[in-house]
């Protein structure tokens, strides 16, 4: 076996460690009297409506307008697009042709202390109409021409460390820009949501690359909130709510508490059976259940930018209850195999390098068709909701939810438990006073 360094297995270790708890308890600091997340942890989960509860709203144009079926679709799409980019997953939404209404059920937001359906409601029924501004006051350009819009730092010397909101525009609104900075060149060109100014830049340039950027009084919230509001679209009308309400949890905040408690003793319990009965190789497999855990936490919470934030529904934390499990199996078959070698005979080194290596293609089996699964629920019962003309858009959600722990709960396992596990396990084997058979599974020294 080709050893890997002694001090690999306590840089990795530290790193996981460290890792579980940022991921777990977040990250916060306060700037006066107002906290500021670095990091989402555990608390910061937005929870489904069948923990938390939430709110059903019944929307209708605004002004008795008869809309069309296109039209109520469009509002149906955007208000789905303005949940889904603001991290919202459980959720339900249909669109009542016959008396022009659209109804949602969404849960609360994660740090929502007063359960306000009518703040709850606002943000989705906003008209969040862009436009851009003369300065006589004639829009010259509207939300349609901008095809992406993000969240960036202004790294200009003026407004140094400054959020902004940057606009990338399809080819027309690129040209048209070009033409209007062309224009009103050393002019002001006002920049409105609705009819809220943003922003009044003074034109410096011709701008003809498809590029902007709005500056204004941003912090990373509203800067985040606008970039999604713009994403997500005008509205072909102004909505109002016809109806709101609160809807009670399920299962409600004791019980969540109650699960907690009983995830930890449960985890608890599993560590000593796995330290006890494989020893070594259970003590490696303990860390990387904790590594996994908290990769799984960080796909819910947007610890990383490659994930989007997340609703945790019921069935979401049984999918991540069934992927540690999946990760428990994994350390096993790992740790039996190691035992299978030292009964044939192999040395330490042998056992570890054939049981790691036989063990593999078990895993990956296993592992792989409840890939394939996860997948398929995303695909089926996610927002894109691909085939809702078989299943109902009402499966939105919470089969969405199971899918999606799922699935990042076995890619945890294959980082943690498949690929880091073994790394730890090949380099504790090379400490002196732990290069004894029996404590690797095997019989006497």
């Amino acid at each position: 076996m080709k050893r890997i360094s002694k001090p690999v297995f306590f840089i990795v270790a530290i790193l996981i460690i460290a890792f579980a708890c940022s991921a777990f308890v977040g990250i916060k600091y306060y700037q006066g009297d107002i906290q500021k997340t670095v990091v989402k942890g555990i608390g910061d989960i937005r929870w489904g409506i069948d923990i938390r509860g939430g709110v059903e709203a019944t929307f209708k144009p605004a002004g008795d307008i008869d809309a069309t079926d296109e039209q109520l679709d469009s509002a149906k799409s955007i208000i789905e697009t303005r949940m889904v980019s603001n991290g919202i997953t459980d959720y339900e939404i249909y669109a009542d042709y016959g008396s022009d209404r659209i109804i949602v059920r969404f849960p609360w937001k994660e740090d929502d202390t007063e359960f306000d359906p009518v703040k709850a409601v606002d943000e989705l029924a906003a008209t969040a109409n862009l436009t851009f501004r003369s300065p006589s006051g004639e829009t010259v350009m509207d939300g349609s021409a901008v095809a992406n819009a993000s969240v960036g730092v202004d790294t200009s010397k003026s407004q140094s460390g400054s959020y902004v909101v940057q606009l990338e525009l399809n080819s027309e609104g690129a040209k048209t820009f070009a033409d209007i900075t062309s224009q009103y060149l050393n002019q002001q060109i006002a920049i409105y949501m609705d009819e809220t100014m943003l922003s009044n830049p003074t034109v410096q340039s011709v701008i003809s690359d498809g590029h902007a950027q709005i500056s204004g009084d941003f912090d990373a919230e509203s800067a985040t909130k606008l970039a999604n509001q713009i994403n997500g679209g005008a509205l072909p009308f102004s909505l109002e709510a016809a109806s709101y309400s609160g809807i009670s949890p399920t299962l409600g905040q004791n019980s969540l508490t109650a699960m907690g408690y009983a995830a930890i003793i449960a985890f608890a319990l599993i560590a000593i059976f796995m330290i006890i009965r494989y020893r070594v190789p259970g003590f490696v497999a303990v860390i990387a259940l904790i590594g996994q855990m908290a990769l799984s936490i960080a796909a819910v919470t947007r610890y990383f930018d490659a994930f989007t934030s997340f609703t945790m529904t019921l069935p979401g934390i049984a999918g991540l209850i069934l992927s540690v499990g999946m990760g428990v199996d994994a350390n096993i078959i790992t740790a039996e195999r190691i035992k299978e070698e030292f009964r044939s005979g192999k040395t330490l080194d042998s056992a570890i390098e054939k049981g790691t290596k036989n063990s593999l293609t078990a895993i990956i089996d296993g592992n792989m068709t409840i890939v394939i699964v996860s997948v398929i629920l995303l695909l089926v019962f996610g927002p894109s909701n691909i085939l809702s003309w078989i299943f109902g858009e009402s499966t939105t959600g919470t089969i969405y939810a199971f899918g999606y722990t799922l699935l990042m709960g076995v890619i945890s396992n294959f980082i943690m438990g498949v690929w880091l596990s073994r790394v730890m396990l090949k380099s504790i084997s090379g400490i002196n006073f732990l290069r004894k058979k029996w404590l690797f599974g095997g019989e006497g020294k």
